[in-house]
């Protein structure tokens, strides 16, 4: 399990990360989505060590993260830019992930590297980057680390090759427990795929929950009443969005199903119907209400 408790990081004076508490359950898959900035990146190389938190602490299987050799050991990570040593190789890559991961699986390695069709022994930086991603994939779940934080790694792979990851991914969830974290600006990928959202803006976590729990607690209704909208309507219900399209009204509404539904059948619509909100329309329903408006974007 994977603990962030009350972490802050500043850049001079840019506050990257502000006060962010997270907890990361084994076997799961956690998506973190954020606006520009909001401090993703930040967050995961926080969690694989290689920034110190300002305050506050993140702690793996209960040990403290940063200059713990042992816990690294216990996590790859995939960073949005890829690293290589120069002039290297996949298979020097491979030999090196074998000195630090001591169960690295050098047979699957090598079928992988196989089934995406990369050369090993060819020079990785003359890769494209989805070729880079790829080799990037394939050494981490061939680390058997037990967590792998991957920042934004479906982007610049073809469509094909990110259901292949999502299948590995699955693969290794059910055989051995892994548990991955992925920070994507493609919530379309990480609805498909995702038990568990978090939510940054500006540095600061809006909500880290289940994400059909957080499905369930959203919902876009279409509505005609008779006479217009009641007029305690925005008293009754905790309405978030709300659009006219003519006599139609659309509304993005946050609270129980069952409650909503009760009490907007109770005013006796001319028509009405509930429908599920997609991820995308969650992130951008939760972060207007916080302010961060779509419209003031758009030019």
């Amino acid at each position: 399990m994977i603990q962030a408790t009350n972490v802050t990081k500043k850049f001079d004076k840019v506050l990257a990360v502000d006060n962010v508490s997270a907890t990361i359950k084994n076997g799961n898959v956690f998506g973190l989505i954020g606006t520009n900035g909001a401090g993703k990146s930040t967050f995961l190389r926080m969690a694989s060590g290689i920034l110190k938190p300002d305050s506050g602490s993140i702690k793996i299987d209960n040990k403290e993260v940063f200059e713990n050799i042992d816990v690294k050991s216990k996590f790859f990570y995939i960073s949005d830019e890829q690293f290589f040593f120069v002039n290297c190789t996949p298979e020097d890559m491979k030999n090196y992930y074998t000195t630090v991961y001591k169960n690295f699986d050098i047979d699957r390695y090598k079928n992988l590297m196989k089934s995406f069709n990369l050369d090993e022994k060819r020079k990785i930086k003359t890769f494209s980057k989805g070729m880079k991603k790829q080799v990037s994939v394939i050494c981490g779940v061939c680390s058997r680390a037990d967590y792998l934080f991957c920042d934004e790694t479906f982007d610049g792979l073809d469509p094909v090759v990110r259901q292949a990851v999502k299948s590995i991914f699955a693969q290794d969830i059910e055989e051995r427990n892994l548990t991955p974290i992925i920070a994507s600006h493609n919530l379309r990928e990480l609805e498909d795929i995702c038990d568990n959202i978090g939510l940054l803006h500006r540095g600061g976590m809006v909500l880290s929950k289940d994400l059909e729990e957080l499905k369930l607690d959203l919902h876009k209704v279409q509505i005609v009443f008779k006479d217009g909208i009641p007029e305690d309507l925005f008293n009754k219900l905790h309405i978030m969005k709300t659009e006219s399209r003519g006599s139609l009204n659309v509304f993005t509404i946050k609270g129980n199903g069952e409650h909503i539904n009760s009490y907007l059948n109770s005013l006796q619509p001319i028509f009405f119907e509930m429908l599920p909100l997609s991820l995308e329309e969650i992130f951008i329903a939760e972060t207007e209400e916080i302010g961060y408006d779509i419209k003031s974007l758009i030019i």
